[in-house]
């Protein structure tokens, strides 16, 4: 009897903690547990869609200007801030160092007046500055580059919180990555991401178990993003369940043992 009870037992803890691979690998097509894979060739390609992160009101961007002219004279650097401020972009010091986007659109320079850079990419609006500042400035360089990108990651990945990055060129792979990963109980079939463009907030599920996400124009992470990973069923047992396991074993072991003993007499 008590055999058959152990048995019983270890059937069910190992159904229910299970995580089997065909929702824990990312990006299969049709290779999970396979043994045999071809090593030495290219099995399948994609034409990743081009993203390109165009500048939103209340972005913060670094611009700075190198040039031939004496300091002295170079009345746009000066004003720029530190040059190796771009490092600090993570520690919260973006403020200090860039440029706030205005709700128009625009930064502001000396002399210069104000510039419309909202809904141009980096590389656009080094072109515009540069063509500008080589009116005042000798063989003038512009350095454009976004200090706030950021997104969100909640749930069931091990680095919950928001994450800032001077590269405005992330995939949500990466994204995850920066996360610290998903934890073995995330359910990565059914990721909510939430949205923000245009003043509309869109909810999207997307699924990473499947690679023909990589055709997905949800490949990308884009400003504001938020991630959200639900557990698999799998959680409850691991969260609750199974803490409690040793008790239950031993209690209905014991209540065997008393029922067995009341028997042979």
């Amino acid at each position: 009897m008590i055999r058959i009870f152990w048995l019983l037992a270890g059937v069910i803890i190992f159904s229910s903690s299970c995580v089997p691979n065909k929702k824990y690998v990312y990006l299969q097509k049709d290779d999970v547990n396979k043994k045999e894979l071809p090593k030495d060739s290219i099995v399948r390609s994609y034409n990743v869609a081009q993203y390109e992160y165009r500048i939103q009101p209340e972005d913060i961007i670094s611009v700075r200007f190198e040039s031939l002219t004496p300091v002295d004279f170079d009345f746009l650097s000066k004003n720029q801030g530190n040059p190796g401020g771009s490092a600090n972009a993570v520690g919260g010091n973006t403020l200090l160092i860039g440029e706030l986007v205005d709700n128009k659109g625009e930064i502001p320079f000396p002399f210069i007046g104000k510039v419309k850079v909202a809904g141009l990419t980096v590389f656009e609006i080094q072109d515009i500055l540069q063509k500008i500042v080589e009116q005042y400035l000798e063989s003038p360089v512009v350095k454009v580059r976004l200090l706030n990108f950021r997104f969100t990651v909640l749930g069931e990945a091990n680095k919950e919180g928001t994450i800032v990055l001077n590269n405005n060129r992330v995939t949500l792979l990466e994204a995850i990555g920066w996360a610290g990963g998903l934890k073995d109980v995330a359910d990565k079939a059914n990721i909510k991401v939430i949205r923000q463009k245009n003043g509309e907030t869109t909810i999207q599920y997307i699924d990473l178990l499947q690679e023909d996400f990589i055709n997905s124009p949800y490949y990308y992470v884009h400003q504001n993003d938020v991630l959200i990973v639900s557990a698999l069923k799998q959680r409850p047992y691991r969260a609750y369940f199974g803490q409690n396991l040793t008790l239950v074993v031993s209690t209905l072991s014991l209540l065997l043992f008393v029922i067995n003993l009341s028997r042979s007499k």
